[in-house]
């Protein structure tokens, strides 16, 4: 048998493009911003994870810009030989202070930092148990591992401690969670986490790519938002949403971060950071410090938004973070909705299975410190029209 037989084979996104629904790859002409121009037509952007709105803040384009003219496009080898900058260490070290670790690594994505921590830190003998709605890395992360792996139903305390009893006395075990729900924009249940961890003798890591610049004191991410740093070991994280550029972290103790940075495979063998983008987390990571009133600025915003769909009669999943998921239920219901608001001058991203459960589909919205009212009005009129009709 020919190996590419599968890529001749009948597929979902055939049939989506012969149906003229398909939703992806929809390719940008402008900044990543509130308004954008998408395959030659305004949008307002309510699919960017940009969460800050940092991609296009005159300050931090220059950082990027004199990174650029002072280090070159790239360091060409990894963080382990040659492609250490003074910067990237830089970085580490304000951003340790600022999540008030003692420790941060860096890797050159997000999806690779969950890779490389949880493969690194689980081993042989040893169990991770994840939120069943956890994101893709982190599974992707367990199977790169050589633990056993064990799941909860989301969000069930219950199931998790049903789970870490089944954790024999003589191995180690880490509980990993989101800390926001990429999806549903609903904020992980830390505290009971944690007391089951203390209770059960597991560590705790929390997946923060949503949690950063987003929720907790000065944006801080989920731990702050409770007041559990002390009780979470490990903090992952990107530079590719608050910080509007391209990376990820690890954030623990000093020898959890120099046991990584010496046995994970993903951070021994990638390319570090590029030049560029490694000054433009640093920029937007101080920036951030600078103004923490952005953080409630970007909850005000989604408050607002939140309020204006219900009041349109939009039923939407309830949370308190910038990410606001409206119910569309069937997959292809979903997909020409999402088409529909598309071509009206709304981008959202619609939620299909594996992504999430069948039967829950969503288009996925969420909001920038960049927008304004009269544009999420504007959008929210557009997707309650949409939503309604052929309801």
């Amino acid at each position: 048998m020919d190996l590419f037989e599968k890529c001749r084979k009948p597929s979902l996104a055939k049939q989506l493009r012969q149906e003229g629904i398909y939703p992806y790859f929809h390719a940008l002409e402008s900044r990543q911003d509130a308004e954008v121009i998408m395959e030659g037509k305004r949008r307002i952007m309510l699919g960017s994870n940009n969460y800050l709105g940092l991609t296009t803040n005159p300050e931090i384009v220059e950082a990027g810009i004199h990174a650029f003219e002072q280090y070159g496009s790239g360091c060409s080898g990894s963080r382990f030989l040659n492609g250490t900058l003074e910067m990237h260490l830089e970085l580490e070290q304000e951003l340790a202070r600022f999540l008030r670790k003692e420790a941060v690594t860096t890797f050159s994505t997000g999806f690779q930092s969950n890779l490389g921590i949880i493969s690194a830190i689980v081993g042989m003998h040893d169990y991770v148990i994840c939120d069943r709605e956890n994101h893709a890395s982190i599974y992707d992360g367990c199977k790169l591992s050589y633990g056993k792996m064990l799941r909860y139903r989301h969000a069930d305390m219950e199931d998790l401690e049903r789970q870490l009893q089944k954790v024999p006395d003589n191995y180690g075990c880490l509980i990993v969670t989101d800390g926001v729900f990429s999806m549903g924009g609903d904020i992980a249940k830390l505290p009971q986490i944690c007391a089951l961890a203390k209770k059960y003798g597991a560590r705790v890591m929390v997946d923060d790519a949503h949690g950063l610049g987003t929720i907790g004191e000065g944006g801080r991410g989920t731990a702050s938002y409770f007041g559990l740093e002390d009780q979470v070991d490990i903090y992952m994280g990107t530079f590719s949403k608050s910080l509007a550029s391209l990376g990820g972290y690890m954030a623990a103790s000093e020898e959890v971060a120099d046991y990584v940075k010496h046995t994970s495979r993903p951070f021994i063998f990638s390319a570090s950071i590029p030049p560029a983008c490694c000054a433009v987390a640093l920029a937007s990571l101080r920036h951030l410090e600078k103004h923490p009133e952005l953080v409630q600025h970007l909850a005000d915003l989604a408050d607002y938004f939140r309020t204006g769909l219900k009041q349109r009669g939009v039923k939407i999943i309830e949370a308190t973070t910038p990410i606001v998921p409206i119910y569309t239920y069937d997959a292809y219901n979903t997909l020409e909705k999402a088409k529909k608001a598309y071509d009206r001058g709304v981008y959202a991203n619609p939620v299909l299975p594996p992504a999430c459960a069948e039967g829950e589909c969503l288009l996925r919205t969420s909001c920038m410190a960049s927008l304004t009212r009269p544009l999420l009005d504007e959008a929210a009129d557009i997707l309650a029209k949409v939503m309604t009709e052929d309801a």
